[in-house]
């Protein structure tokens, strides 16, 4: 008798424990002013894997990162990539916040550049910017990788000076991200975004005030790659080589300085006197960028260069000012952990100033990602030249005491075409062509269409061959377009 009563107590503890969890998830509550309104349910989506049910709660606090202007440009925050279309994140006295920073949204929006994965709910603190006075503000989803948006729950109309907080439930889906809108000029602010789910959320939360090249004190085991079946063929449409052959690199061992590797992957004209690629060729397709997994960060040196090649490890940028920076990017490669895994080998990897590579080169990857998103496939090579860049201290011309080049220019050519067979006959001379060389510098602009030029102009300046294994004619006149960048 006396164990039913115990089982019995038990069980109407939990039921009260369970309903007040609910009721913390189903009001909006504010930690610092008053309730905002109810929010709603996101749209219905199928239900992801049973397989992991821990609960994980994720808030995306804007204290890291910066974005200083209005003007519309992606940041790195610690969540993943977002992009601020005119807002900023603000940290002066008439920016209503929780901590030091918080978004400041004037007209536009600010988007998820990533997926999210068994979300439940999602959290928005609110408020209006300084004296500005009410507006109205859309909570917007998508569900296919940012391609069309719908509308969560009905409009916030923001009469608040102080935060508020807005929760809106989110039928369990296999992947989502989110977009804030907003109309008028009055200004609002944003903080501490709570993301609530079960299973695997596929992000990983990062730091980037600092740098992950400068934080790595301890070297990773070197190692290769391994395939999967999401490595893009070794020949033909879709291969990673299909333009051609820039610097005529092979895997004879006596060619220190334009060593053909194939990381299958991607395929790399390796510098060893240099210590870094010389270019980086790969494909781009939807079935790369299906975020089934997040950045690995997992920096590690190449094992399987020839004997007698340096061995660059990846603490060798440690303390520099100079970024670990991508060739083929993470973000290109997110179908699988083994995908993800090959981009951070150091022999994918060029000492790039943090800017170029945080604000520059990520604003140049993401737009042609979402050229992919589009119903587009990209045939991608990036490169480098020179010697000398200017990181966030002073001007090298060299790290890891002589062995890695710090580079004076960082390149990339990107061949954009409707998805479809036969891609070497379906290019013409009217085909898209994305070429762009910026300065390896601190001070760079964060808008990759400033340093738009021609392929030809690149090829003079770095000593390579692009798109030669296009018809003469047609690559020709593609090597002289300039690009709108539109």
């Amino acid at each position: 008798m006396n164990f039913k009563k115990l089982l019995i107590y038990s069980l109407f503890i939990f039921a009260i424990a369970s309903c007040k969890k609910d009721s913390s998830i189903d009001n909006n509550i504010s930690t610092t002013g008053s309730t905002g309104s109810t929010g709603a349910t996101g749209s219905t989506g199928v239900t992801g894997s049973t397989g992991n049910t821990t609960p994980y709660t994720i808030t995306e606090t804007f204290e890291e990162g910066t974005k200083t202007a209005y003007a519309d440009a992606t940041v790195q925050l610690s969540t993943g990539i977002w992009d601020f279309n005119d807002a900023l994140i603000g940290n002066l006295a008439t920016d209503a916040k929780d901590g030091e920073n918080s978004v400041r949204l004037r007209t536009g929006d600010i988007a998820m550049d990533f997926d999210i994965y068994g979300l439940t709910q999602i959290s928005i603190k609110h408020a209006e910017y300084g004296t500005d006075g009410p507006s109205t503000w859309q909570l917007l989803e998508s569900t296919d990788g940012g391609s069309t948006y719908s509308q969560v729950g009905a409009s916030i109309t923001e009469t608040s000076t102080t935060l508020v907080t807005d929760s809106f439930k989110i039928a369990v889906a296999p992947k989502v991200r989110f977009e804030i809108k907003k109309a008028g000029t009055t200004r609002i602010n944003l903080d501490d975004i709570t993301f609530k789910g079960i299973g695997s959320s596929g992000v990983t939360l990062t730091n980037p005030s600092t740098p992950d090249t400068t934080a790595s004190t301890t070297a990773g085991t070197p190692r290769g790659v391994t395939l999967g079946t999401d490595a893009p063929p070794s020949s033909g449409d879709n291969s990673n080589l299909l333009m051609g052959n820039p610097s005529s690199a092979t895997t004879a061992i006596i060619m220190t300085d334009n060593y053909l590797i194939d990381q299958g992957y991607y395929v790399e004209s390796y510098n060893s006197i240099k210590g870094e690629p010389n270019w980086v060729s790969w494909h781009l397709d939807a079935s790369n960028i299906t975020s089934s997994t997040g950045r690995q960060n997992d920096f590690a040196a190449f094992d399987g260069l020839p004997s007698g090649f340096f061995e660059v490890q990846s603490t060798a940028f440690s303390e520099t000012g100079f970024d670990r920076g991508h060739n083929c990017p993470s973000g290109d490669r997110t179908s699988s952990i083994d995908a993800n895994d090959a981009t951070f080998l150091m022999t994918n990897m060029i000492p790039q100033a943090p800017q170029n590579n945080e604000q520059t080169w990520a604003n140049l990857e993401e737009y042609i990602r979402d050229q992919v998103s589009a119903g587009n496939e990209a045939y991608i090579i990036m490169g480098n030249y020179g010697t000398g860049g200017t990181g966030s201290g002073s001007t090298l011309s060299s790290v890891d005491n002589g062995h890695v080049n710090v580079p004076s220019n960082v390149w990339k050519v990107a061949i954009i075409l409707p998805v479809g067979d036969n891609d070497i006959s379906r290019i013409t001379a009217t085909t898209r062509v994305i070429a762009v060389n910026t300065p390896n510098i601190n001070s760079i602009n964060s808008d990759w269409t400033q340093y738009i030029t021609t392929v030809s102009a690149i090829e003079a300046a770095s000593n390579v061959s692009l798109l030669t294994a296009l018809p003469a004619n047609v690559r020709a006149a593609l090597e002289t377009v300039r690009d709108s960048g539109k």
